[in-house]
């Protein structure tokens, strides 16, 4: 009969994520997952099969609460459209300065696993096109709504302006990383409302 497994997969999932957040696929080593974990290495391979599986699994959790959350505030129907987006960049600078270690954030494990790994990783290219594809969804058909309503102005299609709020949040986030303060990315958010709404 199999051992019962002595830990909790769903709480080392979430330690690794964050670590991998923190500082990246290739600076966090088997080691460092060990320590955050509490897991020994054969733990670690029995479970999750490899760094490279563990990070996949890491970067999936991420992305699908990350797109969940957008999706909550993009389907609050107590808000016109225009104001949804206006709540969702809100809430990206919000997120941003809850959690700053050594006064600066940690960024979008998406937006830097992007950068680190999209281009000579299939499997993490797939998983963040997939992410890429189910946010632009929600962002177009709530932009397409506003279009109707009126609250947002701008006549660019609505695939494109997704895009272009999609590019937004990622360049918050990555100027909040570089330790911008909260007044600089709150700029950023409104500048781009502006180009939504007037």
């Amino acid at each position: 009969m199999a051992r019962p497994r002595q830990f909790d997969e769903e709480r080392a999932l979430d330690a690794a994520m964050r670590t991998f957040w923190e500082y990246g696929y290739e600076a966090t080593s088997t080691q460092d997952l060990c320590d955050v974990t509490g897991l020994g290495r054969s733990s670690i391979y029995n479970t999750f099969q490899s760094k490279r599986e563990l990070f996949a699994r890491s970067l999936a959790r991420y992305l699908d609460a990350m797109a969940d959350a957008q999706d909550a505030v993009l389907e609050d129907e107590s808000l016109a459209p225009g104001e949804r987006v206006r709540a969702l960049l809100d809430k990206v600078v919000a997120d941003e300065f809850d959690h700053r270690p050594d006064g600066r954030s940690l960024g979008c494990l998406g937006v830097n696993s992007t950068v680190e790994l999209a281009s000579r990783d299939p499997e993490a290219a797939r998983l963040l096109e997939r992410d890429a594809a189910r946010r632009l969804r929600g962002l177009s058909g709530v932009i397409a709504a506003g279009q109707r309503d009126g609250s947002i102005a701008s006549a660019r299609g609505s695939d494109a302006l997704a895009r272009y709020v999609n590019a937004v949040i990622g360049g918050m986030r990555v100027t909040a990383q570089g330790g911008a303060d909260r007044a600089a990315v709150q700029a950023v958010a409104d500048t781009a409302l502006d180009a939504l709404i007037r």
